[in-house]
């Protein structure tokens, strides 16, 4: 049963307009052991939902866009005020847009994805066309002369021509069968980008609905009818399986980024397109409602889809609550919740430094961060260290506009932010450690040896997931040293039931253990016990046996991270019911790689050093190269990593493995 509901997955467009049908007594109890295990400690906080009714909420709107904090089109000054030395660089990216070829999506880029598995054959024009309408919006706005409109119009058309605005791998379940993930004039499904085209289109719509007008009427009447058909009545009147909403939400379902993304998208379709008063309140509390599911779902503050996820979900919740906050005119508002501080503040604590973050399951290693984005989020739950490293973030990378290509309400909110960012001091404070014990994230540094840690527990049936449990990256003056690989590209693979025959997602290609020669399972029941921090001796300490299927043997296997002042010690302590392989403890590096010196390998990177110790007479030591041919990964690692593998020389049914990695000048 797969229940990760992960981006892509098996139930991608589950709408259901009758009640499931029951399971058998078999399935029952599966069901409960599962989330009792794992969604025993979910707190069911329902911070929106019980703070008002739908008639109160209902008295708190603010109808008919009147809540829109931005000028109008034709307040040229107001236009010039906000956006202030922002102007001349949206106007300059319009204009690489004003010659624009608009292209069609066509009905052999969706079968594409069937037929060989690429999502990219339709995505990459989708989403250039996106990028294209999104830019010249923005252009729009700053110089007001009505240049960009033809182009804008003919964005517009082009989306509403268009049979569905869903990708095509987000076909994959709906409430009819699908077939080769083609898009179907009678069912309108609600997902990220659907939903995010809405968004788009709905803020064309509410800027330039007069100047629409005088070329013709029927252009803003069309944008209308297709956001009301693909997003406002499909929201009312479809349970998909990312709003946790009935039926789902008897059975818990787990909730992951989709739910805050896809609802913040039509929080702005119905606040900028609805004005019944009824309509409005019922959409928005239905939202809240939903919106809860999410927050509810949060452990403790940690992101486990990783930073390169978290600006589109934690970030995406707070998309949300702003646009909620402003509806409602500040009645509405919970950003005094010390949960929702930790879930912003986990950007920050995932960061290494040099644009490197803690990249547990599909993140990528790098990531720059939008400072604009990020302190608007701080600001919002009162982190200053939050601001400070948003000021760090723009201090690094100065080019960085307030322009979100397919995001108009970030693109703006950031315009009004811009200059409060300018007067904050950039300061990028390493937290000594970052514990997160329900998520089991576990981050330490040694400050005056610039070393990091990030470590883990938790279970392989996480959002994203990879099979790592136990495993680490380690790091020098913010230098991956040993590394978590990431993901290469989206293909049907990625989500399907082949995920883990790719070799970033295997235990194997982690920095855990292979047990009597078998590797880590997926699934919720493969997942660390007794997971512990302390932060006075800087040790985490897990017991991984339980990640590993029962052909492993494996009773015990308390693996121990410490890190000391010159580096990190690592010890294994396991007890196996049989011996049927020599174990072997694998290590992922890159950069060079020396092991010719017996009991110890020596890896450098830049300018950073270190060495790992081992003992020659317990193991014997191979070096494979990994050579990188996905974009995706090459453009982080360069051509080739490495996997370190250390095989015991002997078998035996207890035992305990040390190894030690020293910082080296």
């Amino acid at each position: 049963m797969n229940l990760s509901c992960s981006t892509g997955n098996k139930q991608m467009f589950l709408g259901e307009k009758t009640k499931a049908k029951s399971m058998n007594t078999s399935l029952i109890l599966l069901f409960l052991i599962f989330f009792s295990i794992h969604y025993s400690t979910s707190a069911q906080r329902n911070f929106l939902a019980t703070s008002y009714t739908q008639e109160e909420l209902k008295e708190m709107l603010v109808m008919n866009q009147k809540w829109v904090e931005y000028p109008d089109y034709n307040n040229r000054e107001a236009w010039n005020n906000l956006l202030g030395n922002h102007k001349v660089s949206l106007i300059e990216k319009g204009e690489e847009y004003l010659d624009y070829e608009w292209q069609v999506v066509k009905a052999t880029d969706y079968l594409d994805y069937s037929r060989t598995g690429n999502r990219q054959t339709m995505q990459d024009p989708y989403f250039d066309n996106q990028d294209a309408i999104g830019t010249l919006i923005l252009a729009e706005l700053a110089e007001g002369k009505g240049r960009f409109l033809d182009q804008i119009i003919d964005g517009v058309f082009m989306n509403c021509e268009m049979t569905s605005w869903v990708l095509s791998a987000h076909f994959k379940i709906s409430a009819k069968e699908v077939k080769n993930h083609f898009p179907d004039i009678n069912e309108n499904l609600i997902g990220l980008y659907s939903s995010q085209t809405g968004a788009l289109l709905s803020w064309a719509h509410y800027f330039f609905k007069n100047e629409f007008d005088k070329v013709n009427p029927l252009i803003a009447e069309r944008i209308q009818f297709e956001v009301k058909k693909r997003i406002l009545e499909p929201y009312m009147d479809m349970n998909y399986w990312w709003t946790a909403l009935p039926p789902y939400a008897k059975n818990k379902p787990k909730v992951n980024n989709w739910n805050p993304w896809c609802n913040a998208n039509v929080l702005q379709c119905f606040m900028l397109m609805e004005n019944d008063k009824e309509k409005l309140a019922e959409a928005v509390y239905r939202s809240m409602q939903s919106i809860d599911m999410f927050i509810n779902e949060d452990k403790d503050g940690a992101c486990d889809e990783g930073p390169g996820y978290w600006g589109v979900a934690a970030g995406k919740m707070f998309d949300y609550l702003d646009l909620l906050e402003k509806l409602t005119s500040g009645k509405v508002s919970i950003f005094d919740k010390p949960e929702l501080k930790a879930m912003a503040e986990y950007v920050y604590r995932a960061n290494v430094g040099k644009g490197w973050v803690v990249n547990f399951s599909d993140a990528s290693a790098k990531a720059k961060g939008n400072p604009y984005f990020i302190y608007a989020f701080g600001k919002a739950v009162a982190s200053q260290d939050m601001m400070n490293f948003a000021a760090y973030l723009k201090k690094q990378n100065p080019e960085t506009t307030i322009a979100y290509k397919r995001d108009i309400d970030r693109a703006l909110r950031s315009a009004t932010i811009s200059k409060a960012l300018e007067s904050i001091t950039p300061v990028f404070k390493v937290p000594e450690y970052s514990w997160y014990p329900k998520t089991e994230y576990c981050f330490m540094s040694n400050k005056e040896e610039g070393l990091f840690i990030a470590a883990k527990g938790g279970y392989n049936l996480e959002n994203h997931n990879h099979n790592d449990v136990g495993s680490f990256m380690f790091y020098v003056n913010a230098t991956p040293m040993f590394i978590d690989t990431g993901v290469g590209p989206y293909t049907a693979k990625t989500f399907g039931p082949d995920r883990y025959s790719i070799w970033t997602m295997q235990s194997n290609y982690h920095n855990v253990p292979l047990i009597n020669g078998v590797a880590q399972s997926p699934g919720a029941i493969f997942k660390a016990t007794n997971t512990h921090f302390n932060k006075n001796k800087k040790t985490f300490t897990t017991d991984i046996s339980k990640a590993y299927p029962e052909s492993a043997e494996v009773t015990s296997w308390i693996r121990n991270y410490q890190l000391k002042k010159d580096g990190l010690t690592i010890n294994d302590k396991f007890s196996l019911s049989e011996t049927l392989a020599p174990n072997q403890l694998n290590f992922m590096t890159w950069g060079k790689v020396n092991i010719d010196n017996p009991g110890k390998v020596s890896i450098q990177i830049d300018e950073e050093k270190v060495e790992l110790f081992y003992d020659e007479q317990e193991f014997s030591v191979a070096l494979e190269p990994i050579a990188l041919n996905e974009k995706k990964l090459s453009g982080v690692w360069g051509a080739t990593i490495y996997r370190l593998s250390f095989t015991a020389k002997s078998l035996q049914k207890e035992g305990e493995y040390t190894f030690q990695i020293k910082k080296t000048k």
